[in-house]
């Protein structure tokens, strides 16, 4: 018998796991495989999946043509764990990304591998900007995430996440995010004024770090001239930008960059989550060459050199990023989206949407029904998950390969389960 038609009792999970974890509590069932759009449970049922690894499965699970590309690679005993060393499937990533990505956007940034997570890139990000500037404090955004080690809960809002540092989070100053006083505010009208100010006890920063669409904190896209107006305030007061790109990166929003749309340059660029292409630990921290001020050694990690994950990665780019037809499909596919949400909107009151590309939230003034609705998607076959302050958004994050036609079976339980439970 194979390993994965072998049967688990899942109470080996309660009795032997940590009660820290979260999403299978939510999804009570024992996953054994997974393809493109779809998960399958030991028990044989099938479960339409919009989440996506909570975004670092953009092209799916068990993608074919980056999985027949590990496979040719371990079969051939290239190098799995490398740290920084040189090797051949790291200097192939390098060019592919510089070639692709970089180059035809104009971007010139030095690249560097932090550790194989999002939170260590946003780590490495923050240490940067400091011994750079030679400045501590970090300006914020409210709702913002970016991830669960020290320094990225220092400027992360979620106050459940914040308190479990243990610890008082410091040199962090949050500032409102795009339409957080809900238009009644002049944007960055009060960050300019405690800038300037000698009384403010604002201590002046070393950066400000931002995501163009908050996943966690709630589905909220700050609009392009926002960010672009976040640029040039950082520009003239010698602030670094730092953009968390870890979730929203790697075309969820349409270009491959989230920023692209906004026409802006940011000083630094997290990037994990999809970047590896197949699910795997991978994690960038772009930067301006000028920046790059580390001495050897002064930010490593052991898995920072995960070459099966550069195989992954390289093949992900040379498929779907040398023209823009998956960027276009990601467009369209976002508007399919919207019009389903949107409809909902109008039949129902107390609900509204928002979103940018294939990152959508379904938001629910009564709180309390966002999971449900999830509850009821997961018990007809959807994974999807809830996110902001309250949990009172729906959030979808579906792969950006998924096929029209799942997009919608997907899109109709969602319809199916809001009429469930609001009636």
């Amino acid at each position: 018998m194979q390993l994965l038609d072998q049967q688990v009792d899942d109470s080996v999970f309660t009795t032997h796991e940590s009660e820290v974890r979260s999403y299978c509590r939510s999804w009570p069932a024992v996953f054994t495989r997974a393809s493109g759009s779809w998960m399958t449970d030991q028990d044989g049922r099938q479960y339409l999946d919009f989440f996506a690894g909570a975004g670092a499965l953009n092209y799916g699970h068990n993608n074919p043509v980056m999985k027949s590309a590990l496979v040719d690679y371990i079969s051939n005993d290239g190098i799995t764990h490398g740290l920084d060393m040189a090797t051949v499937a790291k200097g192939q990533f390098l060019e592919a990304f510089s070639k692709n990505i970089l180059e035809p956007r104009g971007l010139d940034y030095k690249v560097q591998f932090p550790g194989p997570t999002g939170t260590n890139a946003v780590e490495s990000a923050l240490k940067l900007a400091r011994k750079v500037t030679g400045r501590e404090s970090i300006i914020s955004f409210t709702n913002a995430f970016h991830g669960m080690t020290l320094g990225s809960l220092a400027v992360t809002g979620n106050s459940m996440k914040r308190a479990g540092a243990g610890i008082p989070l410091v040199h962090a100053t949050p500032m409102p995010f795009d339409n957080y006083f809900g238009g009644v505010m002049e944007d960055f009208a009060w960050f300019e004024r405690v800038l300037d100010d000698s009384g403010s006890g604002l201590n002046r920063p070393a950066a400000v770090i931002v995501e163009t669409v908050q996943g966690e904190g709630g589905v909220n896209v700050a609009r392009a001239e926002w960010l672009r107006a976040l640029a040039d305030l950082c520009r003239r007061r010698d602030i670094l930008l730092i953009v968390d790109d870890v979730q929203m990166g790697c075309g969820r929003t349409g270009a491959f960059f989230s920023f692209e749309e906004a026409g802006i340059t940011p000083d630094i660029v997290t990037l994990s989550k999809s970047i590896s292409g197949y699910g795997m630990p991978m994690a960038l921290t772009l930067f301006r060459p000028d920046l790059d001020v580390w001495t050897p050694g002064e930010h490593n990690g052991t898995f920072r050199g995960n070459n099966p994950a550069f195989v992954t990665a390289t093949t992900a780019i040379e498929t779907y990023w040398t023209d823009d037809v998956l960027q276009k499909d990601v467009l369209a596919k976002g508007e399919q989206i919207n019009t389903a949400f949107s409809g909902l909107a109008d039949r129902y009151d107390g609900i509204s949407t928002r979103g940018r590309g294939m990152v959508r939230g379904l938001v629910f003034e009564e709180s309390a029904t966002a999971g449900k609705v999830c509850a009821a998607a997961f018990g007809s076959g959807l994974l999807a998950e809830t996110s902001g302050p309250s949990d009172e958004v729906v959030k979808l994050l579906p792969p950006l390969t998924i096929s029209a036609e799942d997009l919608d079976r997907g899109l109709q339980i969602i319809s199916d389960s809001v009429k469930e439970v609001i009636g």
